[in-house]
């Protein structure tokens, strides 16, 4: 491992032991403030200033811990903390949402982020206490004096008065976190957020880059919430439904066995022997007055009995025997017969025959009730009539409401916490390394040997070591562009030998052309040099620069030695005749331009898609032509000519002017460049007379340096010449 790679392995170390200490800080801060609101008796609770500020500095995953935590540790010795652990995550992620967005930067937006956290906290906390009724309400008194306004119900009272108690509570907690935030220096500020890199670290405008990659449908981060999402829920629904049927069921089982106690000991004080008396006499009866007040303290003895009785059945109905009020209902007369509720029809006959049946859960007239029969026997064991306890169910519903926001309450604040933990995990070991690759990939350079180092080592750089598949992917990647990079140099090598090749034949094809002619030493080279002089002349003055690129530029160079190539055609005895040709030697000399174009046009057949061989065909065409039309073979004029050969014109002819000849003496440099110029905008095209003519001092050098390597014979010395290139 190099030692860069090391320290930055130190430095999010350090970075992540700092911000668990912020979050520490930020828990002893909530706990702190909130326990001295609680002792001041005032209407606050200053539980969320660390909250604000791990938010503000720390981001999502730090508020949400610290939020978090602080209920945690209250429900310690307050459980009803524990329902309002939600409202300091939800809390926390605001926060963290509204600094990314530039909140509490300004007065205004600040109090529009103190607004929003009285809501969650007053407005979303309200149904806290609505739904769980061992919830303390702390706003009972301004609750109670905007109820008796009569303008509200009982339930916007409290929540209008829940939210201007936590808006004033929210406000100090905000300045307090913000003077907080002030003392905190710039750069420990910038160190307080958990990061987990699984690679080189990132430049902040790099990261940003990661995390805004451009997909076609959905992004990853958001497919695997998404997942995530769903799964958490579908997970949480089922948990709370199966939680809740079994608590359900286990809150029947209690209310049965309440009722079964209270049916037994009641079927216990029955006196078989006088039940029938008890029908016809009632409370004139021996012991029915005594019976029925046993029968009382039975009923009372519990608050969820809400009805105890005793029936003999009968095939009309229930005969009473004895019914007891319960305070709120008057129990019917002995004697009476009651019809049998169509719940209990399907039981009749079980009835009549003195068997135990089970509970039954009925809802009728009566509410929502269980009720549980016992039969009295008498001394042979026969069913003398039923002692029956009714449970009411209502405040099963009750406590299965209460048992559900209890498990939404709690669910909301652990999902919240696990969704902000997964985000994180996936952005450092999914999002950032893979988008990371595709960054780095994506700007791939092959234009020039540095460009390609430089692409690579930036792949190299990232050192993503995630253990898992995206690690080998990012290897395999590497691996990949290690050998495409090699492949492509290999490539570049052959492609830069076979143009020097290229170049050879050419020059070699222009040679066997020229050893023909006597009269004409290094002139294929020197046209190509001036050839070279004149088009980066022209490039550089701004002229033709929507021809001038650099493929042409290298296409003309290269193919320029190629246009007198039908001069292989001209018979020797004209080529090489001492004394002016004759108009009819002449006609035939003229017709090397068009030999040329046949013979490159047969070549480009061969090769369509070689460049340089069009330019080689234009040149040796049109190399004759002038700018006034009066030149050969075509008769061409201005920028008909192909701009290739409006240059070459010009290199050719001085090159002619320069040279000695079998025929002729050199004309002077200077002279030379003075019939150039005269015949600029005649014979030759006046810009690329102009830009030969500011390239003189290079014009003259060239000229100079290839008259060094002629002879005395006027013959090229191309061994030498080959030497000193």
């Amino acid at each position: 491992m190099s030692d860069s790679n090391t320290n930055n392995i130190l430095s999010v170390k350090k970075r992540n032991l700092i911000t668990a200490l912020m979050c520490l800080i930020g828990i002893f801060l909530n706990l702190f403030f909130g326990t001295i609101a609680e002792k001041s008796g005032a209407p606050l609770y200053l539980d969320t200033v660390g909250t604000i500020v791990a938010s503000i500095i720390g981001g999502f995953l730090p508020g949400v811990i610290v939020g978090f935590s602080t209920n945690i540790f209250k429900s310690i010795s307050d459980t009803s903390a524990l329902y309002y652990g939600v409202l300091n995550v939800l809390i926390s992620v605001t926060a963290s949402y509204l600094t990314k967005k530039g909140f509490f930067k300004k007065p205004l937006k600040t109090i529009a982020a103190i607004i929003v956290f009285a809501l969650i906290g007053g407005g979303i906390g309200s149904f806290i206490p609505i739904y769980l009724d061992d919830v303390p309400n702390d706003s009972g008194i301004l609750q109670s004096m905007l109820y008796d306004t009569g303008i509200m119900n009982e339930r916007t009272a409290l929540i209008i008065s829940n939210v201007l108690v936590d808006l004033l509570d929210k406000t100090i907690s905000v300045i307090m976190a913000l003077i907080i935030l002030r003392i905190i220096p710039g750069s420990l500020k910038r160190s307080c957020r958990f990061i987990g890199w699984m690679q080189t670290p990132l430049s902040e405008e790099d990261s940003e880059a990661a995390k805004k990659t451009n997909f076609r449908v959905i992004s990853l981060r958001t497919k695997i919430m998404l997942a995530l999402s769903i799964s958490l829920i579908a997970v949480s629904v089922a948990a709370t439904g199966i939680s809740m049927k079994l608590y359900r069921n286990a809150l029947i089982k209690d209310h049965i066995k309440i009722a079964e106690g209270a049916a037994n000991i009641a079927a216990s004080t029955i006196d078989t022997e006088m039940v029938d008396e008890y029908i016809k006499n009632g409370e004139s009866s021996e012991g029915y007055i005594e019976t029925e007040k046993i029968l009382t303290r039975i009923r009372e003895s519990s608050t969820d009995i809400k009805y105890l009785y005793v029936y003999k059945i009968e095939k009309e109905g229930c005969r009473v025997v004895f019914d007891v009020d319960n305070g709120e209902d008057m129990g019917s007369e002995h004697g009476e017969l009651l019809s049998f509720d169509k719940t209990f029809i399907p039981l009749v006959p079980d009835l009549l025959e003195g068997k135990e049946i089970d509970p039954i859960i009925s809802n009728d007239q009566f509410g929502w009730l269980l009720t549980v029969y016992k039969p009295v026997l008498d001394k042979s064991g026969n069913c003398v009539c039923y002692a029956a306890a009714d449970v009411s169910m209502d405040m099963i519903g009750s406590i299965e409401r209460k048992f559900f926001v209890e498990m939404l309450s709690l669910f909301l604040g652990f999902f919240i916490l696990i969704f902000v933990f997964v985000r994180w995990l996936v952005e450092y070991h999914i999002v950032l390394p893979v988008n990371s690759i595709a960054l780095s990939t994506g700007t791939f350079a092959y234009d020039s040997e540095n460009a390609r180092v430089n692409s690579i080592e930036r792949i190299h750089d990232l050192k993503i070591h995630t253990g898992d598949e995206v690690e080998n992917l990012y290897h395999a990647i590497a691996k990949t562009s290690d050998d495409s990079m090699k492949y492509v140099a290999d490539v570049q090598k052959k492609t830069q030998e076979l143009a020097q090749m290229q170049n050879a034949l050419i020059i070699v094809l222009a040679d066997i052309v020229e050893s023909r002619d006597e009269n004409t030493g290094a002139h294929v080279r020197k046209t190509a040099r001036y050839t070279e002089i004149i088009l980066n002349s022209l490039r550089k003055k701004g002229y033709y620069n929507d021809e001038l690129t650099d493929q042409f530029i290298s296409d003309v160079v290269h193919s320029a030695p190629l246009h007198d190539i039908g001069k292989i055609q001209v018979p020797d005895a004209i080529l090489n005749k001492p004394g002016k040709l004759t108009d009819e030697e002449f006609e035939i000399m003229k017709k090397h331009t068009t030999a040329g174009h046949n013979i490159i046009s047969q070549a480009i057949s061969l090769v369509p898609n070689s460049g340089y061989l069009s330019e080689a065909r234009n040149l040796a065409a049109y190399h004759h032509e002038k700018w006034n039309g009066t030149g050969y073979p075509y008769g061409l004029s201005g920028e008909d000519i192909p701009l290739s050969a409006r240059v070459m014109a010009v290199a050719d002819v001085f090159d002619a002017l320069v040279s000695k000849r079998s025929y002729k003496d050199p004309f002077t440099f200077d002279e030379a460049m003075k019939i150039i110029r005269e015949g600029s905008g005649k014979h030759f095209d006046p810009l690329v007379v102009e830009a030969f003519l500011s390239e003189e001092a290079e014009v003259k050098e060239v000229a100079n340096n290839f008259k060094l390597l002629t002879d005395e014979t006027g013959r090229f010395n191309r061994m030498t010449s080959d030497e000193s290139q």
